[in-house]
């Protein structure tokens, strides 16, 4: 299966408490983080809440 790998870019201060939540979800906790999850429809779910905030890019 593809994984994800996703990049915080900007700073969840000021943005709403879900927002937040859902970076702290993903494994994100400050700008420049990366991480790698599979490719499953809740983790494209959380990263179209942050999608402002974060990049991704799918790997193999």
């Amino acid at each position: 299966m593809a994984q994800l790998q996703v990049r915080q870019t900007h700073s969840p201060i000021g943005r709403k408490p879900n927002q937040r939540q859902t970076l702290r979800s993903l494994g994100l906790k400050r700008i420049g983080d990366v991480v790698v999850k599979e490719d499953r429809p809740e983790i494209r779910g959380m990263i179209s809440t942050v999608t402002h905030l974060v990049e991704f890019e799918e790997v193999n």
